[in-house]
């Protein structure tokens, strides 16, 4: 990975160098990254980004060219520089495990360092887990829609950039999709890659039929047919079916057909029919053309027989939802060894920030059903052989209490006194993990359009805390 040290806004420069003067600079404090809303108006969010952020961290250092670049900029001190030049991150940070689904408001990234450290980091962490964390989301959202079926990513040409299509593909095959037709993610990730042939193809030969002819000599048993470039009905699967028959008597089985373009439920209905006449009951149909989970679920609603799907521009770009707006926010510093807890007020409760050094529980019921998360401060325990009642941190009438019940602390460490712990996992098992976490919710919280919210609350003592800053309205 590329160094990125520079990858950050100016103001977290002229803030470090701020403390620097101010001598205040190696304070030990810590912020969280949380979000405040779901991807994509949905019922949870796929945490995902953890590895290259590891990446990230490692990397860290100003290079000569970089302290360079920024002495030209006449804003900083050549003392400042200096001490620029032996930059490394000492701290701490604990994450949830990639490929978590977590909820609004709730840490899932802490990071505990001195002052100039953890400034510096923040604008880099929310580019790399906000972006990832929003395609994760999308793509699980669009393979819920398809019930089981194949879903392909194929966005890399809208994607917005290089770095956007590389690491959204990687997003997008944790958060469900089974392969990417980008090969330099599959080279990267080591993910499975898909691709047949494009119009372009078929416009080349003098014929139609004599494109297929050619296509499925060179792939006999990866035979899959774009059959939209004149005349789906009269030309298109006329002209596949006589080359499937031909693959068929030399003992090849041909994959399928796609579609992309034109009405694609009254068209699969009616290649399904043909296909099926002429005995290719099994034919896999995949479409792609500006797919959603919407467009798919509605398809599958009225019964199409499109069993594969391409889908690109909405995923790669999460078209309906173009930003997670995941923050990162001081909620304590410490002084003498002692924890001092920070808080943000605002005229909007929405931005209120929860103070204090804090990790999150999950509960889970006795059948492994996740039923709420709890955040509480560091220093608490829970003892599970006793009932354990939480409530809304706003309504606080609203109360559940739990009997039969297992916890897991959500944050994990990547980094301890600056030295990385972080077991570097494959794509394939955060995949894994990923779905194993959505398999915990019920389907309540996976619903396309008004899910229901699942309960984040707080700790009586985090709760405590937290309006007692509030009712002195300055911080402790």
């Amino acid at each position: 990975m590329k160094n990125l040290t520079l990858l950050t806004d100016l103001y977290q420069l002229t803030m470090i160098n701020g403390y620097f003067e101010n001598g205040v600079h190696d304070d030990i404090v810590v912020f969280d990254m949380f979000f405040r809303k779901n991807a994509c108006k949905g019922g949870y969010t796929i945490v995902c980004g953890i590895d290259q952020l590891v990446e990230y961290i490692n990397n860290l250092n100003f290079s000569n060219s970089d302290l360079e670049y920024l002495r030209g900029l006449n804003l900083f001190s050549d003392e400042f520089l200096d001490f620029l030049k032996d930059f490394k991150f000492t701290g701490d940070i604990y994450s949830v495990p990639e490929g978590t689904v977590m909820f609004p408001n709730e840490p899932i990234i802490r990071i505990k360092a001195p002052l100039y450290q953890a400034q510096l980091i923040e604008t880099a962490l929310l580019t790399i887990v906000n972006f990832q964390s929003l395609i994760a989301s999308k793509a699980s959202r669009v393979c819920f829609a398809a019930q089981g079926d194949s879903v392909l990513e194929f966005g890399l040409r809208r994607a917005q950039g290089p770095d956007a299509g590389i690491y959204g593909a990687r997003a997008a095959i944790i958060g469900g999709c089974s392969a990417t037709a980008n090969v330099l993610a599959g080279k990267m990730f080591d993910i499975p890659i898909v691709g047949t042939h494009a119009h372009s193809w078929v416009q080349k030969f003098d014929s139609e039929l004599e494109a297929f002819e050619a296509y499925a000599k060179i792939y006999p048993d990866k035979c899959l047919l774009l059959v939209d470039t004149y005349d789906v009905l009269n030309s298109g699967v006329p002209n596949a079916i006589k080359v499937f028959k031909d693959l068929k008597t030399k003992g090849y089985k041909p994959v399928g057909i796609r579609l992309d373009s034109g009405d694609l439920d009254y068209l699969s209905k009616a290649c399904k029919k043909v296909l099926d006449s002429e005995g290719f009951t099994d034919i896999q149909i995949t479409a792609s053309n500006d797919l959603d989970e919407y467009a798919i679920s509605s398809l599958k609603s009225s019964g199409s027989p499109i069993n594969s799907w391409g889908v690109g521009t909405k995923l790669i770009t999460s078209a309906d939802s173009p930003s997670l707006g995941g923050v990162y926010k001081l909620v304590a510093s410490f002084k003498n060894n002692q924890i001092e807890p920070k808080i943000k007020i605002s005229e909007d409760p929405e931005k209120i920030t929860n103070p204090g050094y804090k990790k999150v529980v999950r509960i889970y019921n006795n059948q492994g059903k996740a039923e709420a998360d709890l955040i509480m401060l560091e220093d608490e325990v829970l003892d599970t052989t006793k009932p354990l009642t939480v409530f809304h941190p706003v309504y606080t009438w609203k109360k559940k209490t739990f009997k039969n019940y297992t916890i897991r602390e959500l944050l994990q460490p990547l980094f301890v006194n600056g030295n990385c712990v972080y077991e570097k996992r494959s794509v394939s098992e955060i995949k894994k993990y990923a779905q194993n976490e959505l398999n915990t919710l019920w389907r309540e919280y996976r619903r396309l359009v008004y899910p229901q919210t699942y309960k984040v609350d707080l700790s009586e003592n985090l709760w405590n805390l937290k309006n007692s800053m509030l009712d002195t309205k300055k911080n402790v």
